[in-house]
């Protein structure tokens, strides 16, 4: 989509909008320059964060361990 900053500034949001959905660059042209909005392939960073194990051993001895020798009234 090829559009004219004033055209831009009419529909700034929806144009926005359309590039997330589609996925495909919004070429603005001014002053016979060229400029390109194009979002992000990689989606939200917490999706990009790679799984780590939380928890290492196995979770029923944490349920029964003994702690009464380290709590104190």
């Amino acid at each position: 989509m090829v559009l004219s900053g004033t055209k831009l500034r009419e529909n700034v949001y929806q144009v926005l909008d359309q590039a997330l959905e589609s996925g495909e660059p919004v070429e603005i042209r001014r002053k016979g320059r060229t400029l390109h909005i194009v979002p992000d392939p990689s989606g939200p960073r917490l999706s990009r964060l790679r799984k780590r194990p939380t928890l290492l051993g196995d979770p029923e001895m944490i349920v029964h361990q003994d702690w009464t020798a380290e709590w104190s009234p």
